[in-house]
């Protein structure tokens, strides 16, 4: 059918037609909006889960539901490069002025605090290269140390008083926030510790790996107590039949029982999944109206090739020759790989030596610890595309 009209949007954080299966999560954001609105305390959402069960694409919905809201809302990812933390900081900064020309638009909305606001933004903001278009000094003083985990409380003491007179916040998105710098880990958790105790209305939202939760209470012991924690895993086989079926339906189209079945059944219910495939079957589906369970087996076929080659592939060739081997090792496995199984199968003698190569898979965000002494793939049936692939080993 006329790829102009594939409602399907195979792709890292891009947004479905239709984002089914996560209402808990909206409806969470929902309910801390109206709790901010009320002059009332509320937690925000960390977001955990495997690679392609839309993590991302949630995290996104959640600020543009804020920003609709009229919040300050500011995104940040974790970066890899050497001076991430200063990378990341300045992601926050130009977030921040964005944020600020937003509120000077709208500024009937705001009291006599928002001047306060703005002359703090100007202050943390003042090394960014981008200034803010207002009749204001930077303050002196204020969030202007250089020192994120001192500055950003500051910031927020500042900024909130004009937001929360108004019932509205300030939220940080922070992807990948698992991967981000010590330093900045640090500040935002205590700044949102901070805020909880003082009653503003800022808040940390994340998403990233299952490592999530272990990660930040290694940082801050009491973030495990101050956030929503969401599990983000695959969606049921009603929603997964929603995702196909619903964006066809807006394109004028429509799944025989029998062709929506055997999608459903290949995606396993993960949304990155649900889109490869279901791009791939509208392509092959000579249409108009009706995609046949022969589009789906066609589907199914060339989405398997273009996980494998994009998808799968991208995270294998990030692994060194020994990673693989370790990688090979666990594929033996239906679920979690016991280390000590590892060292047998590798020919190792003892756990020590499988150290360096783990620390390095979980670094690069290919492997995670589920539990003590185990360790899982972060990319769904990972050990089915390493046991088909020519090069495939038992013992690497």
């Amino acid at each position: 059918m006329d790829d102009a009209r594939n409602p399907y949007t195979p792709g890292a954080g891009l947004k479905p037609v239709e984002l089914v299966g996560r209402d808990p999560q909206l409806r969470a954001v929902a309910v801390l909006r109206e709790r901010t609105a009320n002059q009332l305390v509320g937690r925000s959402v960390m977001l955990h889960g495997l690679r392609g069960v839309g993590k991302t694409v949630l995290l996104r919905e959640m600020q543009n539901r804020l920003e609709a809201a009229d919040w300050l809302t500011v995104a940040i990812e974790a970066q890899s490069e050497r001076r991430a933390g200063q990378q990341v900081r300045r992601q926050l900064e130009r977030g921040l002025v964005a944020g600020a020309r937003r509120m000077q638009t709208r500024a009937e909305r705001f009291s006599d605090k928002l001047h306060t606001a703005l002359a703090t933004i100007s202050s943390f903001t003042v090394d960014v290269g981008v200034k803010l278009k207002v009749d204001l000094e930077p303050t002196k003083g204020r969030a202007d140390s250089g020192d994120l985990e001192l500055d950003l409380p500051e910031l927020v003491a500042d900024i909130t008083p004009a937001l929360q007179a108004a019932g509205i916040g300030f939220a940080v998105f922070a992807d990948e926030i698992q991967d981000l710098d010590r330093e900045t880990l640090a500040a935002l958790l205590s700044t949102q510790h901070q805020a909880v105790q003082q009653g503003w209305p800022f808040y940390l939202f994340g998403a990233g790996l299952p490592s999530v939760p272990a990660t930040l209470a290694d940082v801050r012991p009491y973030a495990e107590r101050q956030f929503e924690y969401h599990s983000i895993g695959q969606l049921s086989k009603a929603e997964a039949a929603e995702a196909y079926a619903g964006p066809a339906a807006r394109s004028g189209a429509r799944f025989d029982t029998d062709a929506l079945s055997s999608l459903v059944d290949a995606s396993a219910g993960y949304p990155y999944f649900v889109q490869e495939f279901g791009a791939h079957t509208w392509r092959a589906a000579a249409g108009p109206e009706v995609i046949t369970v022969q589009d789906a087996i066609l589907g199914r076929l060339s989405g398997g090739e273009a996980l494998d080659s994009g998808f799968f592939l991208a995270r294998w060739e990030r692994a060194t020759k020994s990673e693989q081997r370790l990688m090979q090792a666990m594929a033996l496995d239906s679920g979690p790989s016991a280390v000590q199984d590892l060292v047998s199968r590798l020919g190792k003698r003892k756990l020590q030596d499988l150290s360096v190569t783990r620390s390095a898979l979980i670094a690069k965000g290919l492997l995670y610890a589920p539990a003590r002494g185990e360790l899982a793939f972060t990319v769904p049936h990972m050990a089915t595309y390493i046991m088909r692939r020519d090069d495939w080993s038992v013992h690497g």
